[in-house]
């Protein structure tokens, strides 16, 4: 059995490559050794990092019994917890995915659409103008607030405040990239980084549990927040989800929901403020659309160039670099005898950079994904097959009525001298600083920047 090539660099250096510059060691070795490499992490399985959309195809298209997704996502697992559906693989991961997927898709999902526009602009009404700010952190506060309503349902803003600022501080700690090695998942004490970790994390945990007992005290009846439905969902047996898995699940959507989705919407705002043409179209889109009537979240969700935008924006500025499954068994794959134990690793980021799918690869086109939908294997900025992320399509709603409420209403501009570059913050690239830009001038709710303002 033999492995694709790599680099031969000692593993401590490709692992600080890793986590400094993933996207430059990708594109290096991607030169070098082909479509197909290997690159060695340390105490993770040997990746063999795939950029050929067929071969990510073969991956998608796994039913899951012979390579395991959770297994890759080890590292996550003191974080999510034990029975978060990230981790999870086999029976279980088909059991918890089927009960905790349905609040993301379809009317419910758009019924929070309102919510997500008022929060904005709640944001919007906070924001300086005229003075330089890192943009990243409100997008957050965004974020987090419509998973606090939606998931939860509080409607009271100073219980949303004093949840989400632990929550923030909690999600803070998480994001240094070190703690994703074992050997710095060590409680050395309450000023050691996992310390701070455990202990706010346990705090955050008696609220979360707290919050769950009150809530089946209450009953769901009537509500139409994601904790109240996750809480009357049934398997085929008619049991429900106990204590435990409804605090796995919720953490996942606390950690990994306003953090992806924050960060992907200041990767769409660097790419929109840097393209005049990009801004003017998609104001002018907002316009359009609101002569007729009124700019509702539902006809938001239509506009095609913004949601090209916000697809493109993922496509050029993923969020994660790779997906990847753990082999359980030995396999013939892309010309090479792999052994149980590897780990078939998707580039996300090389996916998106290929030339046989995407013109002009590098450019920022969102007309690319207007009237043309790419297949599953060749936009995967939320991976793929049975382990595709639940919360695309809520991801993809929210962001359109984020990025259409915040263009409408404030002109933004970079801040003078501000070149963005990727920087990890745990398993996400986040732009740099926080992409700082400076707001001039804010409208009120209902008006529209307009176009070449």
């Amino acid at each position: 059995m033999s492995l694709p090539p790599g680099p031969t660099a000692p593993t401590p250096w490709i692992l600080m490559r890793w986590m400094r510059d993933p996207v430059g060691l990708l594109d290096e070795c991607r030169a070098r050794y082909g479509e197909t490499f290997t690159i060695r992490l340390g105490a993770m399985p040997p990746l063999v990092i795939l950029s050929n959309p067929e071969h990510v195809r073969e991956v998608f298209a796994s039913a899951g019994d012979d390579m395991h997704g959770g297994k890759i996502a080890e590292a996550l697992r003191p974080f999510l917890g034990e029975r978060s559906v990230i981790v999870l693989d086999g029976a279980e991961h088909k059991t918890m995915r089927r009960l905790v997927m349905p609040p993301f898709h379809g009317e419910r999902m758009h019924a929070y659409g309102r919510e997500m526009v008022e929060l904005t602009h709640a944001s919007i009404d906070q924001w300086p103008v005229g003075r330089e700010f890192p943009i990243h952190e409100p997008l957050q506060g965004i974020t987090l607030d419509v998973i606090l309503r939606t998931v939860f349902g509080m409607d009271d803003a100073g219980e949303r405040a004093a949840l989400g600022t632990r929550l923030t501080r909690l999600t803070h700690l998480a994001s240094w990239p070190p703690l994703l090695l074992p050997q710095m998942q060590r409680d050395l004490g309450p000023w050691s980084p996992w310390g701070r970790f455990v202990r706010e994390s346990g705090t955050a945990d008696a609220n979360l549990l707290g919050t769950i007992a009150r809530r089946r005290r209450e009953g769901g009846d009537g509500r139409t927040d994601i904790l109240s439905m996750l809480l009357g969902v049934r398997d085929e047996e008619g049991r429900g989800l106990d204590d435990q898995d409804l605090r796995d699940q919720l953490v996942t959507l606390l950690v990994a929901g306003p953090e992806t989705t924050a960060t992907a919407l200041a990767w769409t705002l660097r790419w929109v403020l840097a393209l005049p043409d990009v801004r003017d179209r998609l104001l002018a889109e907002l316009h359009a659309a609101q002569r007729s009537e009124a700019l509702t979240p539902e006809r938001i969700a239509k506009l095609e160039y913004l949601d090209g935008t916000v697809r493109e924006a993922l496509r050029l500025q993923p969020v994660i670099p790779l997906v990847g499954r753990v082999l359980q068994q030995p396999m013939r794959f892309a010309g090479y005898d792999l052994p149980a134990g590897v780990a078939l690793a998707p580039s996300v980021h090389l996916v998106h950079q290929n030339t046989a799918v995407y013109s002009h690869p590098a450019r920022f086109d969102p007309t690319r994904f207007i009237g043309r939908q790419y297949k599953a294997h060749e936009w995967i900025p939320f991976g793929g097959g049975i382990r595709k992320c639940i919360g695309m399509a809520f991801a993809i709603y929210e962001m359109k009525m984020v990025l259409a409420t915040v263009l409408s209403r404030a002109w933004l501009r970079s801040a003078p001298g501000y070149t963005p570059r990727a920087v990890r913050r745990s398993i996400t690239l986040t732009p740099s600083r926080g992409m700082p830009v400076i707001v001039d001038a804010v409208l009120p709710r209902g008006a529209i920047v307009p176009a070449a303002a």
